[in-house]
């Protein structure tokens, strides 16, 4: 007997029904009340509208606490997250972290690191550094990014214009977030 490639898709499938008919008798046997149990519907369970987060960095933990919203610059773009996000892991991009409390918003200069969104509204930032964003002034970075950029064009060695190409990244992320 010859079987044509249709046939050979089908046998999953004619296999999934057949034990399923085979296990109707068992369910049919079962008592009214273990009927009802195994189909009883249920609620979700309420969510809170928090997020715990924790900020950390390789020597010291920056925040731990209730917050409403955190807004990060991921690589794949700036995102916020809210209690009962997504589960996922994010790379951190240079730029601004901002976390929203019931207070207000405290906001940080990440360098860069990791974003982990755990699926019981925790959400773990773990940062190769972080600073107060207050602590920056503008006309400095204005000033070492105008040297970065004249180390890169210039004509140094290939790991001076690498580091300075880096530095270049940075302090443009950073003066876009100051002026934020």
């Amino acid at each position: 007997m010859a079987f044509n490639i249709a046939s050979r898709a089908a046998m999953p499938a004619l296999r999934t029904a057949a034990a399923g008919a085979a296990a109707r008798p068992a369910l049919a046997a079962t008592s009214g009340l273990a009927r009802t149990q195994m189909f009883r519907r249920g609620y979700a369970e309420a969510v809170s509208d928090k997020l715990q987060l924790s900020l950390v960095l390789p020597h010291e933990a920056l925040y731990q606490g209730e917050v409403t919203q955190v807004n990060i610059a991921a690589t794949s773009g700036d995102m916020g997250i809210l209690a009962a996000h997504v589960p996922s892991i994010e790379q951190l991009a240079p730029g601004l972290l901002e976390v929203v409390e019931q207070s207000g918003v405290k906001k940080w200069f990440v360098s860069g690191g990791f974003a982990t969104v755990h699926p019981n509204n925790k959400l773990t930032i773990n940062a190769i550094e972080a600073y107060d964003l207050d602590k920056f002034s503008p006309e400095a970075v204005r000033s070492a990014l105008a040297e970065a950029q004249r180390v890169a064009s210039g004509s140094g060695s290939a790991e001076d214009k690498a580091e300075a190409e880096i530095e270049v990244e940075v302090y443009t992320a950073l003066q876009s977030a100051l002026s934020k």
